[in-house]
């Protein structure tokens, strides 16, 4: 009897320490090492877009802008514009400042005249990346070979090849605006390297599609000088060329503005520019008959995609072409509208025999 009370207290002193044991707080499981928390997810990426000129060309300065937003809104990157204008001597000081007083991780900046300021600059903050659209440094030459610093080219001269098909076969189409003569032309920025690249690949598709057209070159010797392009063009226009390439940004505006004038046509360049600029003045996208495509904001997201990923190839150099999607011909309602089926096709099989090798498109570049 004595060992079945012992028993019973026992097994009730166990109930009584598991009850009060029950009724002491119980302190948070730590979560594991690889928990998504808010405490635990990464900061932003920061980018800073560096404009060595303005934005609103709407062209190349607005593309790269366009690519750095669809990142913000896509990727959730955290991004800032630096505009800096089109005035040399401040470049160079304004890349160190933002060097010295921004807080970013990753800096996109493009075009040749940049190169010198990147290779200088970017060795020295190896903690930063560079994003290097248009242009190359030279990895050889530069302190611990630029291994931060990604460089994005384009074949230009294809998608310029396309544009000189499709301007060859164009110009001599009964259409509105069009004349028999066999007379393009073409008004550059300024005669530098990239520029001419655009040209051989325009001229060398034109030629390919009618041996005896003339083809007219000019250069507004800058950027952004609408007026400049728009006498350029026009003193095409009056020697016979229906239809005028713009390779030269803010200055290609005047060459747009001509066309619509004279009831002539313009080739945009880098960005689709009859769409820019349909909403704010539809007379003069209507004769932009079609765009090369040079796409820089797709290559900058990309980039920042495949930085995110972290399989950009920094310390490299990337050449885009057709095949990569880096250039191109718009393809939009004023090229659908205006362009014969024939046309089209020519285009089409152009692009398909530059894919497949079997066109080699001369380059500015050796």
């Amino acid at each position: 009897m004595q060992r079945k009370q012992a028993l019973l207290l026992f097994l009730l002193a166990v109930v009584v320490v598991m009850l009060a044991a029950c009724a002491m707080p119980v302190a948070p499981a730590t979560p594991a090492a690889d928990a998504l928390s808010p405490a635990s997810a990464e900061t932003p990426l920061k980018v800073i877009l560096f404009v060595n000129g303005v934005l609103g060309d709407k062209s190349f300065f607005d593309s790269a802008q366009r690519g750095v937003a669809r990142a913000v809104a896509e990727l959730g990157v955290q991004a800032k514009t630096v505009e800096v204008s089109f005035d040399t001597t401040q470049w160079e000081a304004a890349i160190v400042d933002v060097l010295a007083n921004e807080d970013f991780d990753v800096m996109v900046l493009g075009a040749p005249p940049m190169v010198e300021y990147v290779q200088k600059y970017a060795p020295q903050h190896p903690d930063k990346r560079f994003i290097f659209f248009d242009a190359a440094v030279d990895y050889a030459a530069c302190e611990d070979n630029c291994a931060n610093v990604y460089s994005i080219l384009y074949k230009q001269n294809e998608g310029s090849y396309l544009a000189g098909v499709y301007a060859a076969a164009m110009t001599t189409q009964e259409i509105d605006g069009m004349n028999p003569d066999a007379i393009i032309g073409a008004v550059g920025g300024q005669e530098i390297p990239v520029i001419l690249d655009f040209l051989v690949g325009y001229e060398q598709g034109a030629k390919d599609t009618n041996p005896d057209i003339q083809v007219i070159r000019q250069f507004a010797n800058s950027w952004n000088d609408p007026a400049k392009g728009k006498e350029l063009a026009k003193a095409q226009y009056s020697q016979g060329a229906d239809i005028v390439f713009q390779i030269a940004a803010g200055t290609g505006q005047g060459v747009i503005e001509a066309a619509a004038e004279d009831g002539k046509f313009a080739i945009g360049v880098d960005s689709d520019q009859a769409l820019m600029l349909e909403s704010a003045n539809p007379e003069q996208a209507a004769h932009i008959l079609t765009s090369m495509l040079k796409n820089v904001d797709n290559s900058i997201f990309r980039a920042i995609q495949k930085h995110l990923d972290g399989s950009l190839p920094y310390g490299a150099v990337e050449v885009l072409g057709i095949a990569e999607g880096g250039v191109g011909l718009a393809r939009n309602k004023f090229y659908e509208a205006n362009t014969p089926d024939a046309v089209k096709a020519l285009v089409e099989a152009a692009e398909q025999q530059i894919t497949a090798g079997e066109i080699t498109v001369a380059t500015a570049f050796q």
